[in-house]
């Protein structure tokens, strides 16, 4: 078996693409990234596999300061690819912040990092993947109506795109590079928004859209007006919206957090895997 690392962009998705298509639920994060790469909005990516006689074993996709993302194709010899990767990594000097994966598939890389470069790890986030087909109807509806968000809506989007990395502990994003971050999404058409009585109550974003599927993300009501049932109303509406155009909807969750995984099952999505988000520590 042989680990390659590959440059051209191209050339990794057509050996990653025809196993990420046939899981494009549950690799929509590395599928919906490795599109981005193709199109030029990340720089340095990270791209590797590990492959014998022509067959995918492994795929890793890194684009900083992102995680770390891991698949393995062929879990049997999950241990020795992992041995393989590391010592790649590290004859590389590829410096790695965190790692993003399948949750067994994130914790059997921390044990054998720890091993090998004295690195600990602890949780990020521990991660749900869940999936959407279609809406429950009979689903209740907060007051109010959707929109998309536009250019005029830029201050308010910021300042809650600062707020929702406060609450998950992401890291912290610059005012400047929150506001580049907003107009990219604005000029996509990428977010919606809940309106109740002409008030901005909560958001969502479209995100990482690949041939089938798209991806909800940025889910955020600020403080003064949960607990009113505008998140899951916000997130019902707006998946609704994106299944006329996709066969599904994929998001992930935090399952420290129960009342918005509660939500999300409300309105229809089933929950794929567990993944989880491991932060190594210095």
């Amino acid at each position: 078996m042989i680990f390659r690392q590959y440059e051209n962009a191209e050339e990794f998705a057509q050996m990653a693409t025809p196993f990420l298509l046939k899981n494009e639920d549950r690799f929509s994060l590395f599928l919906g990234v490795l599109q981005g790469i193709k199109e030029g909005k990340y720089d340095n990516p990270y791209m590797a596999t590990i492959e014998e006689n022509g067959e995918l074993l492994a795929l890793f996709q890194m684009t900083p300061p992102h995680p770390f993302n891991i698949i393995f194709v062929d879990e049997i010899r999950m241990e020795a690819y992992i041995d393989l990767c590391i010592q790649e990594l590290m004859a590389q000097s590829i410096k790695i912040e965190s790692i993003i994966s399948v949750k067994e598939w994130a914790y059997k890389f921390a044990e054998k990092w720890r091993e090998k470069t004295g690195q600990g790890y602890s949780i990020a986030m521990d991660q749900g993947v869940y999936r959407l087909d279609q809406v429950v109807e009979s689903l209740e509806m907060s007051p109010g109506t959707w929109r998309y968000a536009t250019l005029e809506d830029a201050p308010l989007i910021e300042k809650w795109y600062s707020l929702f990395e406060g609450d998950t502990g992401l890291p912290k994003t610059g005012p400047q590079e929150i506001k580049k971050k907003v107009k990219v999404m604005l000029d996509a058409n990428e977010v919606f928004l809940w309106e109740n009585e002409g008030k901005i109550v909560s958001m969502m974003k479209k995100a990482r859209p690949t041939e089938n599927g798209v991806t909800v993300s940025l889910v955020f009501t600020p403080k003064e007006q949960r607990k009113k049932g505008y998140a899951r109303t916000m997130v019902a509406a707006g998946s609704k919206e994106l299944l006329k155009e996709f066969q599904f909807c994929v998001l992930y969750t935090d399952m420290l957090n129960p009342t918005s995984n509660k939500i999300y099952q409300e309105i229809g999505y089933q929950k794929l895997m567990d993944s989880v988000h491991l932060k190594f520590i210095r």
